[in-house]
């Protein structure tokens, strides 16, 4: 018969543990604070400890700590407070360097300790860990710093660029205005249309941007169009206006291909501005979202600026009446849902009108 005792009772009970040395293990050593503001210590002091206090002492050894540090003391105002509400919990010092003279710095941290009826405070030497994490903080600083110079340098380099896109934009603009009728404000304004239904659209600003400059390239092509056709009063006769039709490929091969999204863009524009959305357009009869976006925002904007304003071969039409045309042609000339965006920023739109205006002949 069994004794029924459980098989591991007569197993040796294990050493009590030993606090002192676990917490000295640790490289913190831990006090009780009495009423005469000494401090009792509790565990073995270490090394570092004993350079603090300047002395050697043992557990059950009572001293002072004011004046050993001054960060120290400033802890132990608040420490005194802390033990005196006698509620359990903890606060901490944070990390602090205590440099002795001559010496190498000590990364340290002190704790106030609540437990039970009695109040503790720790020190902890913080030592290499500490030291690890500051390396690593620091290195991720200068990662840091590395990142905000080059992302400096890529935007100093972007906007280079972009003012050099600008500047070919612009001469060619130029160009073309030797040969159109068309008046520098109208160019303008339809960048700015264009861009306004952009950012209405949620696009990112450097596309918002390249359509602001790509979008008034969008009639680049009438410089090889002839002046007896492109400055022509009245109506074009069917013959007068295929050839103006050509002006959109004229446009196209000017801009050419290109790497460059802003000529890209700025070809698509100029090729397909004409368009319409059921396929009645020129130079290609695309249907639909086979048009690219870029042409057919330019289309809409366009159409509404010619209108509303004077050309040599007519009056300017009331906005009311422009917009009533404008909508019958929603599905058959415009995209829906484009048109839709544009009726939607109609006071930016007026905006960018009046504060825009055509130059007085």
């Amino acid at each position: 018969m069994t004794s029924g005792r459980s098989e591991r009772a007569d197993l040796p009970l294990p050493e009590p543990l030993d606090l002192g040395l676990v917490l000295g293990g640790l490289d913190m050593v831990v006090l009780k604070p009495e009423r005469d503001d000494t401090f009792l210590l509790m565990t073995e002091p270490t090394p570092w400890f004993k350079a603090l206090s300047g002395t050697v002492r043992s557990v059950g050894a009572r001293l002072s700590l004011h004046g050993l540090s001054d960060y120290l003391d400033h802890f132990l105002f608040d420490a005194a407070e802390f033990w005196l509400k006698g509620v359990p919990g903890r606060i901490r010092s944070g990390p602090w360097l205590e440099a002795p003279d001559g010496g190498e710095g000590r990364a340290l941290e002190a704790q106030a300790l609540f437990h039970g009826d009695d109040g503790y405070l720790i020190l902890e030497h913080l030592g290499e860990v500490y030291k690890a994490q500051v390396r690593v903080l620091q290195s991720a600083r200068e990662h840091l710093l590395n990142e905000e110079a080059l992302e400096r340098e890529v935007l100093r380099r972007t906007q280079s660029i972009r003012l050099r896109e600008e500047e070919i934009a612009m001469r060619l603009l130029a160009a073309a205005a030797t040969r159109d009728g068309e008046t520098g404000s109208h160019v303008r304004r339809i960048g700015l249309y264009a861009a306004a239904i952009g950012e209405a659209l949620g696009w990112e600003a450097s596309r918002i941007a390249d359509l602001r400059l790509a979008a008034p390239m969008h009639d680049v092509g009438k410089i090889g169009i002839p002046d007896a056709i492109l400055r022509k009063p009245g109506a074009l006769s069917a013959q007068e206006f295929r050839i103006m039709q050509d002006h959109t490929v004229i446009g196209a091969r000017m801009l050419g291909t290109s790497d460059i999204p802003l000529l890209c863009m700025a070809r698509e524009i100029a090729l397909g501005h004409h368009e319409k959305w059921d396929g009645r357009g020129y130079p290609q009869r695309l249907v639909g979202e086979k048009i690219p976006i870029a042409a057919r925002i330019v289309t809409i904007v366009d159409v509404y600026d010619a209108m509303v304003h004077r050309r040599v071969y007519k009056a300017p039409i009331p906005e009311a009446e422009v917009l009533a045309t404008m909508e019958q042609g929603v599905g058959r000339d415009f995209d829906p849902a484009l048109f839709e965006v544009f009726v939607g920023i109609l006071p930016i739109i007026r905006a960018i009108r009046d504060g825009n205006l055509d130059e007085p002949l």
